[in-house]
């Protein structure tokens, strides 16, 4: 995706569906300094609504409202669009739930047999791709929001910290593969561990969640968070994230070292999140590639 700025004669219109997190802020405001004109779907209870101000046009959307959806990017023109930001998918989970986000048509006739039926399973690949789908049959193609946002992929190497005793370096290799297989199963994508031994594994709860348990059960003694992309990431969706807050999490837990997975995850306000991590002596590195790199890091 060319990230040139486009001139006010050839300024299409790009959709963003909007969740949780600072992400969809950095996403919005990369796309306006690009030139696109954006309509935004703020997902309710999920978005920052300071969104409303920084796109061209915006509307708020229920989780069951698949048809207002459609309708606003069509009306705008949107044939390209793109997701960012985290669902806080435990809220499917809540009492009375779709009576309070009642489903409209087009949800019940494109998704209901993944929201509402029990046949189909309620992983983050499974719901999320029904989603992307069922925009496609609309000819609208959601693309990854780091094809907008490249320099948002953290490089490989140690950002903060000295060097990895071997302590360190066991404890990453160790967990980066029950990750991994995490991943694989689509269950999360963070591990917490101390001395090879696993403290937490992320699931519904999300990254932050999990580290917290960790340092519960961890008694404030360091740890180490190890958070990568699925084998079959989907790029256009629940992409790795890490940002300030995971590392005051992090912080407030006693975990003292993270890695994460080179060129597939998505660092913010990168300046401020190495800055915070000197502060707090929290060792990150990043690491590219499989067995092998992680052996002879």
């Amino acid at each position: 995706m060319s990230q040139l700025k486009l001139s006010t004669n050839e300024s299409p219109w790009v959709g963003l569906v909007a969740a949780w997190g600072r992400y969809p802020i950095v996403v919005a405001e990369a796309l306006k300094a690009q030139g696109y004109r954006v309509a935004c779907l703020g997902v309710m209870h999920h978005a920052d609504p300071v969104l409303e101000s920084l796109c061209d046009e915006f509307r708020w959307v229920g989780l069951a409202k698949f048809g207002q959806a459609v309708r606003f990017f069509r009306r705008h023109g949107v044939s390209e669009a793109t997701m960012a930001g985290k669902f806080h998918k435990v809220m499917l989970y809540q009492p009375w739930i779709w009576a309070r986000h009642l489903p409209d048509w087009a949800t019940l006739r494109k998704l209901a047999r993944y929201f509402v039926s029990t046949r189909n399973d309620h992983k983050d690949d499974t719901l999320l791709g029904a989603i992307v789908d069922a925009f496609a049959d609309y000819n609208i193609r959601f693309a990854p929001a780091t094809d907008y946002v490249p320099e948002l992929l953290l490089g490989e190497g140690r950002l903060t910290g000295g060097h990895l005793s071997s302590a360190q370096r066991s404890d990453i290799r160790f967990a980066w593969q029950l990750a991994k297989e995490m991943g694989r199963l689509d269950v999360g994508q963070s591990v917490c561990v101390k001395d090879r031994a696993v403290l937490a594994v992320e699931a519904i709860e999300g990254t932050d969640a999990c580290i917290t348990r960790a340092g519960e059960l961890c008694g404030g003694k360091a740890f180490t968070v190890v958070k990568v992309a699925k084998p079959q990431q989907d790029m256009r969706f629940d992409v790795p994230t890490i940002g300030i807050g995971t590392l005051r999490t992090m912080a407030a837990a006693g975990a003292k070292t993270l890695a994460v997975e080179a060129d597939k995850t998505i660092i913010l306000d990168a300046d401020d999140f190495v800055a915070y991590a000197r502060q707090k002596k929290i060792t990150v590195v990043a690491y590219r590639g499989g067995a092998e790199e992680l052996a002879a890091a």
